[in-house]
């Protein structure tokens, strides 16, 4: 049976999250002032490098974890590049379009207000900004 795409995020990012708080645990080595010292050190401009070694690890490998999970349940993952030369077309081929010209391709309508040459094919701007006289 084939599982959501959300269904399968949901697990990565639950396992993901256990597991952070696991090694936070054990980057704390049981004391529970340093656990506390270490959750208040992650905040959102927080840096990878900035982590503690334990959660760093704990990070890559749920990462290798979740790509593996996807590729289990049938999802592509890889560059955008390789995913459309391996994957068959997924939609209808586009029927050529009837123009107003024919069937040569364009797609353009007949043109749209009068063609006075000024901006949205109204009156020219106050003060004479067109041709100068003389």
């Amino acid at each position: 049976m084939i599982r959501a795409a959300s269904d399968v995020m949901q697990s990565v990012i639950f396992s993901a999250v256990l597991d952070a708080v696991a090694a936070l645990k054990k980057a704390s080595g049981g004391l529970p002032n340093q656990l506390l010292r270490d959750v208040q050190a992650i905040h959102p401009n927080v840096t990878f490098a900035d982590l503690p070694k334990e959660l760093q690890d704990s990070i890559v490998e749920t990462t290798r974890a979740a790509f593996t999970q996807l590729l289990k349940e049938g999802y592509a993952v890889g560059p955008k590049a390789e995913q459309r030369q391996s994957r068959p077309m997924d939609r209808v081929p586009e029927r050529p379009r009837i123009g107003p010209g024919g069937r040569d391709g364009d797609r353009r309508g007949p043109p749209r207000g009068p063609s006075t040459g000024h901006r949205r094919g109204g009156r020219p701007p106050k003060g004479g900004g067109g041709k100068p006289k003389g």
